[in-house]
């Protein structure tokens, strides 16, 4: 009975996702440095890039995306729980950075410039703290 009554609850939630082609699709990639410390970043650890054009429907839950060039060395077919659908907003424009990719679909983070710098100061110890402006990032993002 309570693993019915938990069913029905997830149930209530989940929505079967469903893309045609000519579509377009965000996909998710996750920071190459998140992945070599083992956890996660916060708020800026699930990463969407695109939008892509979803070319055709491969299987049940697997879609066949048109990539750039750039991302050559990476298999253009993906399940639908990388995809993210994209509702177009017209009044809002987003510039479009290249990030180059690697095969198991992660990004080198890099730091560019150091912000600001202070110093925390505790009952017995000093830290220092640094803010940091990362490659692929704006300015409201650095950490």
């Amino acid at each position: 009975m309570a693993q019915s009554r938990q069913k029905s609850y997830a149930d209530h939630r989940r929505r079967d996702l469903e893309f045609q082609p000519g579509d377009k699709v965000y996909l998710k990639v996750i920071p190459s440095q998140v992945i070599s410390q083992g956890k996660r970043k916060g708020k800026l650890s699930p990463r969407y890039i695109g939008p892509y054009e979803i070319l055709e429907r491969v299987g049940v839950v697997a879609y066949c995306l048109a990539l750039p060039p750039t991302m050559s060395n990476i298999h253009n077919v993906f399940l639908v729980s990388r995809l993210w659908k994209h509702e177009p907003d017209p009044t809002q424009k987003i510039p479009v950075k290249v990030i180059e990719l690697q095969e198991d679909l992660t990004y080198p983070e890099e730091p560019v410039e150091i912000l600001d710098t202070k110093e925390q100061v505790l009952r017995n110890k000093i830290i220092p703290l640094v803010k940091v402006l990362w490659r692929h990032h704006n300015i409201e993002e650095a950490t």
